[in-house]
């Protein structure tokens, strides 16, 4: 657990690295450049496992009564989150028995709770006494793992809970803003729950965005299916409607429409497993997929199919 800790972005390792470097030079740096033995040679320090920036705070403390990693009591609140959000429950519950300042600290709780599941029902309400954010995170944990197993039973245990309540749009806005939830589980609730998938479409912002890189964006927060059938339709059709809605200039400069979006989908989702499926010796030229789409969407123009090609053929598929 000890070396996950320390896996933080390039940027914030530079400024802590940078900071301990200046506290190792005003608390006697110079002890490094000692003199040699009778022989001239001049001894080596030891080689350690660990990496660069672990290797400082180790040095940090020698001299000290408590050997190991520094407290995070040390660091700032900010980047003390941002290490504490790599660990699962588990691993923050027995950091919490090491750090037991932190682990009772309830800004710290609530900053995991909401950078992990970032809209619940419950942080609108008004908090009854005694309220505890490590409680609140478990339950979400929970919650969590019982969704990744069976859906309707994760969702009956949030709300029995009071973190959700059974309203669509807080449903929506639960799965848009979580990162935990299992994707194929996500889609069987999604398939059975049509009126949370309609308010979890409006979630999304399509303005501005080229209509590939939509797709993808769409795709990625909710996971297509891997067969062709009425629940694909159904999740192409919706992000037509959402994309000419976010689009209204692009609609009329173009001549777009829902329809001739679905069209220009479809294609897209061909032409990704054309282009990226091994199985497909001969793959479509630009000038085929031109010709093939404009067959059936009229009005599109011949650049604006040329330049959805590209797309595809330089970034990937759209529903990876």
């Amino acid at each position: 657990m000890g070396q996950a800790l320390w896996r933080l972005p390039p940027r914030q390792q530079q400024q802590l690295q940078e900071e301990l470097a200046d506290h190792l030079t005003e608390s006697g740096g110079g002890k490094q450049d000692q003199g040699s033995d009778g022989g001239g040679s001049q001894r080596r320090a030891p080689q350690h496992c660990y990496s660069p920036d672990i290797y400082h705070l180790l040095k940090t403390r020698r001299g000290k009564e408590q050997h190991g990693f520094i407290d995070l009591e040390m660091l700032p609140p900010e980047l003390g989150i941002t290490i504490l959000s790599y660990l699962n429950a588990t691993d923050l519950c027995l950091a919490g028995c090491v750090w037991q300042d932190l682990g009772n600290d309830e800004y710290l709780w609530q900053g995991l709770c909401k950078s992990t599941w970032g809209h619940c029902s419950i942080y609108n309400k008004r908090l009854p006494a005694g309220f505890s954010y490590r409680r609140l995170y478990l339950q979400l944990d929970e919650g969590s793992l019982t969704f990744n197993a069976n859906p309707q039973e994760g969702i009956s245990y949030f709300m029995s809970k009071g973190i959700l309540v059974d309203l669509p749009k807080e449903l929506a806005k639960f799965i848009f803003y979580t990162r935990r939830l299992n994707w194929k589980m996500l889609r069987i609730y999604l398939d059975e729950r049509r009126d949370v998938l309609d308010e979890l479409v409006t979630l999304h912002n399509f303005s501005n965005q080229f209509l590939p890189n939509a797709l993808r964006d769409f795709f990625r927060h909710i996971h297509a299916p891997e067969e062709r059938g009425e629940y694909l339709e159904t999740l192409i059709t919706k992000f037509s409607h959402r994309f000419c809605t976010c689009n209204p200039g692009l609609v009329r400069d173009l001549g777009l429409s829902p329809d001739a979006v679905y069209v220009l989908c479809y294609s897209l989702i061909l032409l990704s497993i054309d282009l990226t499926s091994p199985h497909v010796k001969n793959k479509m030229s630009k000038r085929e997929f031109i010709r093939n789409t404009r067959r059936a969407a009229h009005n599109v123009s011949e650049d604006f199919v040329g330049h959805l090609y590209d797309n595809i053929y330089l970034i990937g598929h759209v529903a990876t």
